[in-house]
């Protein structure tokens, strides 16, 4: 069964409600958690995508999903974290929201990042949609981003232009 979802507006007003596929298939504006982990030292974890998924064998932001309907951000991302990698206790806090519409893998994302910082150590436990992770400090990840941005994802240097300019 397909997941439920809001179609949003661009002040991030809930419209009506569909199912993601006929929301990709279309094109309509909907919610995602997106969230960066970083540890207690300050180093950013990030994963590599599988073959079947958005930015293949490219690092990025390690959580992310859709808001279901009727679900609230901050129960979304819980969620997520746990779904993704595995971590259940963890402190997050928002640092804003974004629209970012690309077309990919055969459909039309038209996504209302909510994205968030979520601090954690761990232990981190993939799922099938990641094949490693890797932990970067800033100074990798600047170095990585001016010398080898195809290394990331686009949704992941969208995400560092609009959430984290210190890393440009």
């Amino acid at each position: 069964m397909d997941e439920l979802i809001d179609i949003v507006n661009e002040e991030d007003a809930v419209l009506y409600s569909v199912s993601k596929k006929e929301a990709h298939e279309k094109g309509l504006l909907h919610r995602t958690v997106i969230a960066m982990i970083r540890d207690s030292q300050k180093r950013y974890i990030l994963v590599k995508q599988a073959a079947d998924r958005q930015d293949p064998g490219q690092y990025v932001s390690p959580i992310g999903g859709h808001v279901l309907a009727s679900e609230s951000e901050d129960s979304a991302i819980k969620r997520e974290a746990f779904e993704e990698m595995g971590i259940k206790d963890f402190s997050f806090k928002l640092l804003g929201k974004a629209i970012f519409n690309r077309e990919v893998c055969d459909r039309k994302e038209n996504h209302y990042f909510i994205y968030y910082e979520i601090t954690s150590n761990g232990p981190y436990i993939m799922n099938e949609e990641s094949v490693s992770f890797k932990i970067f400090t800033e100074i990798e990840l600047k170095t990585i981003i001016r010398e080898n941005p195809k290394m990331l994802g686009d949704a992941f240097h969208f995400v560092v232009k609009n959430f984290f300019p210190q890393l440009r």
